[in-house]
């Protein structure tokens, strides 16, 4: 680890264009669970195929909609971490920095990161069903979901179709701008660190791989060792929250933030 860590600072303290993937790891230590970690209490006589898909939401989208509220005040409850705050530092040093995540979450933005992009999409952004799927609103006021509350959806102010949850769901694609503005990323960085996340999720796993093969140098965070490490210049072994300020301090040593 020291000599890793060392590697990864040097890297990261030359780098002018620097992109940074997490994964659910830097979410989890704020207590934020996956949406399978979330089938818990009265929601665990469900399975995530019936509540994750397209078609879950056309056959109960008040039963849906009730599971997503839930999740979205799991959500907004939690507060950014150290892993969090550390990335926004980065930025802060290197305005060039991008944040890919595959979390429907906002505790990047809530730590001070700059328009991330969601490759799973958001927890908050709902969109219509039309086939526009034009940003929607959640209702004014409203009080915290029960667990295993069923809510039936807002209606679109525009058109009046139910409004659905803003994330990419089995059997979906990924948002076609999100994901071409993450390899664009990718393809231009020179470095990319890879934080929380096992790169086994397709296609969002492409992200470090593409930064790889075009040349960039790629340093992961991760606790355990994933399929990807062999890509990887240094393998920091560690939450994000314990490792992240110790890489930003190296990187930059004598600063603060």
């Amino acid at each position: 680890m020291p000599g890793d860590l060392e590697r990864a600072a040097g890297l990261l303290g030359a780098a002018r264009r620097v992109v940074v993937f997490t994964g659910s790891g830097i979410s989890a230590e704020s207590g934020v669970p996956t949406f399978r970690d979330d089938l818990t209490g009265l929601w665990a006589r469900f399975d995530a195929e019936r509540l994750a898909t397209p078609e879950a939401f056309d056959a109960d989208p008040d039963l849906v909609w009730g599971w997503y509220e839930w999740r979205r005040a799991r959500a907004r409850a939690a507060e950014p971490n150290a892993g969090h705050r550390a990335v926004a530092a980065v930025e802060a040093r290197l305005p060039g920095t991008t944040v890919v995540t595959q979390n429907v979450d906002d505790l990047h933005e809530r730590a001070g990161s700059r328009d991330p992009i969601h490759l799973h999409g958001s927890l908050f952004a709902p969109r219509c069903t039309a086939p526009a799927g034009h940003p929607a609103a959640f209702p004014a006021g409203g009080t915290e979901p029960d667990e295993g509350r069923r809510i039936p959806p807002p209606r679109c102010a525009s058109c009046g179709a139910p409004v659905r949850p803003g994330v990419v769901w089995f059997g979906e694609a990924l948002p076609v701008a999100a994901f071409s503005a993450a390899v664009d990323a990718a393809t231009a960085c020179d470095v990319l660190l890879s934080v929380g996340t096992s790169g086994v999720v397709y296609p969002a796993a492409e992200i470090p791989r593409i930064a790889a093969i075009t040349g960039a140098a790629v340093v992961q965070v991760n606790p355990e060792p994933t399929p990807m490490d062999e890509l990887y210049a240094a393998n920091l072994r560690g939450t994000a929250a314990a490792v992240l300020p110790a890489l930003v301090a190296a990187a930059w040593p004598g600063e603060r933030g």
